[in-house]
């Protein structure tokens, strides 16, 4: 399996990895699941010059920003996967280790925290929210989540498809 393919296949599942998180978080803890038509609703709003939201939940839904949504999840997802195979290499792909996986997977809180909050209208790491620190505690676990499923992934491809190098 190539290197790119393999890097789309760790952020496919890792991705996976924290949707499923997210669906068995709301019977647990009664937590919401995330709600990736209102990403959709931000990213389908670019093209036509609007970038920031007072309310994304507030701005007139448009054409198909549930799959829009869900597209860019998983290529955000994906993305991420790229930058963990760039950072750790045919070494990382060979040998997954776990801290390496948790430093990106923790690193993708950037994106949510300080660039697609405060555009959707949240604020700075959920600062507008009801409740702030349980939104950033819940974007905290979720993307741990993500981490784990970066490591799992990495790991569950070097066993089926060991790199040949």
């Amino acid at each position: 399996m190539n290197i790119a393919l393999r890097t789309v296949v760790i952020g496919i599942v890792a991705t996976g990895v924290m949707d499923v998180w997210g669906v068995l978080r709301e019977p647990l803890f009664h937590l919401p699941r995330a709600n990736y038509r209102l990403i959709g609703r931000w990213f389908a709003y670019m093209p036509r010059g609007t970038f920031r939201h007072v309310s994304i939940a507030a701005s007139a839904p448009l054409p198909f920003e549930r799959a829009i949504g869900w597209t860019a999840h998983y290529a955000i997802g994906i993305t991420f996967a790229a930058l963990l195979v760039l950072l750790g290499g045919h070494d990382w792909l060979r040998r997954p280790t776990l801290g390496l996986a948790l430093v990106v997977g923790l690193a993708t809180l950037v994106a949510p925290l300080l660039i697609m909050q405060p555009a959707m209208g949240a604020g700075i790491a959920s600062a507008n929210t009801a409740n702030p620190n349980a939104a950033r505690l819940q974007s905290l676990v979720s993307h741990l989540i993500y981490a784990l499923g970066l490591y799992g992934a990495g790991w569950l491809c070097s066993v089926l498809f060991p790199p040949v190098h």
